[in-house]
């Protein structure tokens, strides 16, 4: 094999103790394919081989623990697979039970009674006696070499059967650091490794792997997390910079007629401080003569399509075109409605086109569109249908922008020769760490204040034997005047059932409002566009008392009348939905509730989700705890947005190594924005081999 390869980049199977079969496997199971691959493969925890603890002290909060005793009382229980193997092993302090479900037959003509052990493993408790179940064990005569902090890799059953357990991933790397070939090159400059009291880059990853003491350990990894994250800083803060540096012909250049018609004279309400804030920050955006590209996140409920609407009245004012693309029918709908009638005798088209739209009015909706006559175009992702032509778009508006994909959301930048402005919103909160990652490339605006005289949404837990006292509540709200939604849970893997138990729940309902006195109404995603818009009219005009929903009404959906939102089987919701469906109400002056309904069975996650529900209305702190639960893999945008490749950084635990790595990297290009000076050729270096690994649509707005 050819020297010139790079050490790091040599194929896995020319390392000692590999070869071609064992290289296969890794490719399969692990992804590694090269030595580099193999040294990014790091240990997920340590086991510290040199402390024996005594088995009085035991308890099961404790982490994996030694006991060094002697074995006694070895007995066979259970039938057929229910089959277990338990072992009494007494160190003199203490009694401890060591439990087998696998590899029986072995481990009882093995094991001798009367013989020490030392037992590896998680204490566990069962019956009130401590216990561990599949310990590793070894003789006193054989105790292993092995001794200090022993690193821990993820493995699959696969590689076990061919002797590549954790040990055998051990020695693999042992062998690699040990290669005479073997250089780490430093790719940070000295200046941020001595800011930051970081290691060196040869000594973290040595650490990293086979840590001297628990704080190089811990230490290493530090220095590993923030590289990973600066990089990525590096590539956020470079895109935008080049972005603000690009010139657009599209400059608005004026407040116009029709933007002080409707502030003026059609504004049903004063704005918050808040909104005029958003206006300010996009208004200066709009006329600098640069693309705007910036994220509007508000919590449901905050007035984010008035901004929106107003910031498409300046775009019609200086005489461009505007649209705004929403998710589903039911929310474009529902825009198309509120702005038509805000824009009522004012001087602008607006039009709607979703998949539904019938072939003529699409057929007159494109005329309009050319010829410039359409000034706001309404829809959902219809519009980024090739057919659709705009004559001069020149500002964009994605609500709920974490819906579409990224290839989609850039169909819409190419709806024009130059590209338009581009305004996102999200009633989703983003947590500050997110805001620095997967959005560090837009501009953020946060509308961080509810209109005058909504009332704090009142969120209580109940459990379904509780339903009928739930029931005699909702009636005495339909009696004063107010509509209820109950939403089921709609989950893919189990659609047929959900919407079994939904037709079922919708008949129960039925059964507890009879009519004539009450009214009630279906609605869920299958259902046929002109069957959606009938229910909604009926639950919007007041004539329907309660809708019986899937999650369908999550976004947008807007009926001030609503009082009451019940969620059944909560426990099946993430935060992030539980928060937006109770959006659904406290949109008028009355006072508002939001019914948690679960089965009384309800594990650590679930316990969490609705206890945050019922003590906290703050979206922020609600995505915080989200993102604490689900890990960043599961946030809406995250997967699309390179953080899936990070190897160390966690999105929700490591905010201040995040926030540093920000800081650096800003620090660094501020002085050197093309990473030129003879200071920065390692970083310069390490960053163009990095984007070459990690291009991708993220940094698409």
């Amino acid at each position: 094999m050819s020297n010139k390869i790079p050490f790091l980049e040599r194929n896995i199977e020319y390392l000692k103790g590999v070869g071609p079969n064992r290289a296969e496997l890794l490719r399969a199971e692990l992804n590694i394919y090269t030595f580099g691959d193999l040294l990014f493969h790091f240990p997920f925890r340590y086991i510290d081989r040199s402390k024996i603890y005594a088995i009085k002290d035991l308890d099961e909060s404790l982490p994996f623990i030694q006991v060094k005793g002697r074995i006694s009382d070895i007995r066979k229980e259970g039938l057929g697979k229910a089959q277990r193997l338990t072992a009494s092993l007494s160190d003199g302090s203490g009694r401890i039970d060591l439990v087998w479900f696998q590899g029986v037959k072995w481990l009882e003509d093995s094991l001798k009674a009367g013989t020490e052990y030392i037992a590896f493993g998680k204490p566990s408790v069962f019956r009130n006696v401590i216990n561990i179940t599949h310990p590793e064990l070894s003789k006193i005569e054989q105790e292993e070499k092995e001794v200090g902090i022993i690193p821990v890799y993820s493995v699959t059953e696969k590689l076990r059967a061919r002797g590549l357990d954790s040990k055998g991933i051990s020695k693999l790397v042992k062998t690699l650091l040990e290669n005479p070939d073997f250089e780490i090159k430093e790719n940070l400059p000295t200046s941020v490794i001595l800011r930051q009291s970081l290691l060196f880059r040869d000594i973290a990853f040595k650490n990293i792997h086979f840590p001297e003491q628990w704080q190089k350990g811990e230490e290493a990894r530090h220095r590993l997390k923030f590289e990973e994250m600066f990089f990525m800083q590096v590539k956020i803060i470079k895109f935008k910079l080049r972005q603000k540096s690009q010139k657009t012909q599209i400059k608005f250049d004026k407040i116009g007629e029709l933007f002080n018609e409707y502030y003026h004279n059609k504004l049903p309400f004063e704005l918050t401080n808040a909104q005029k804030k958003v206006i300010k920050e996009i208004w200066a955006d709009l006329k600098t003569g640069h693309q705007m590209n910036r994220l509007l996140q508000g919590d449901v409920g905050s007035g984010k399509t008035v901004v929106a609407l107003i910031s498409m009245l300046i775009a019609n004012d200086n005489g461009y075109q505007a649209c705004l693309m929403a998710p589903t029918e039911i929310l474009a709908t529902q825009h198309f409605d509120s702005i038509t009638k805000a824009l009522d005798g004012m001087n602008v088209n607006v039009g709607l086109l979703m998949g539904s739209t019938k072939t003529a009015a699409r057929k007159e909706l494109a005329e309009l569109l050319e010829n410039g006559e359409l000034h706001i175009l309404i829809g959902t992702h219809a519009l980024i249908e090739d057919h659709v032509k705009f004559k001069n778009l020149g500002l964009s508006v994605i609500d709920e922008q974490h819906r579409f994909g990224v290839a989609q959301r850039y169909k819409l930048w190419q709806k024009n020769t130059e590209p338009p402005h581009v305004l996102v919103m999200t009633a989703t909160p983003i947590p500050r760490t997110l805001a620095m990652t997967v959005y560090g490339d837009l501009e953020i605006s946060a509308i961080d204040e509810l209109p005058v005289g909504r009332k704090p949404i009142r969120t209580v837990h109940r459990y379904e034997r509780g339903l009928n006292e739930i029931y005699v509540f909702m009636k005495e709200q339909i009696r004063l005047g107010r509509q209820i939604y109950i939403v089921y849970p709609l989950i893919e893997e189990s659609e047929k059932l959900d919407l079994q138990s939904l037709q079922e729940g919708f008949e129960i309902i039925k059964h507890h409002f009879p009519e004539p006195e009450f009214t009630v109404g279906m609605l869920h995603g299958k259902m046929k566009s002109k069957e959606k818009e009938i229910v909604m009219k009926g639950f919007i005009a007041g004539t329907t008392h309660v809708l019986v929903s899937t999650t369908v009404i999550e976004v947008g959906v807007n009926v001030p009348n609503a009082s009451v939102m019940a969620i059944m089987n909560a426990e099946r919701f993430g935060l992030a939905q539980l928060h937006q469906l109770r959006g659904r109400v406290g949109r008028g002056a009355d006072q508002s509730f939001c019914v948690l309904i679960t089965s009384d069975k309800l594990g650590q996650d679930g316990r969490k989700r609705i206890d945050t529900m019922v003590q906290t209305t703050d979206g922020f702190k609600i995505a915080e705890v989200d993102m604490e639960l689900r890990g960043p893999g599961d946030i809406d945008g995250t997967r699309q947005s390179g953080l899936m490749n990070l190897k160390l950084i966690n999105i929700a635990t490591d905010g201040k190594i995040i926030e540093q790595s920000r800081i650096e990297a800003e620090r660094v290009l501020a002085d050197d924005p093309f990473i030129k000076r003879p200071e920065h050729q390692a970083m310069h270096i390490y960053f163009e081999e990095y984007g070459r690994k990690n291009n991708d649509w993220s940094r698409v707005s």
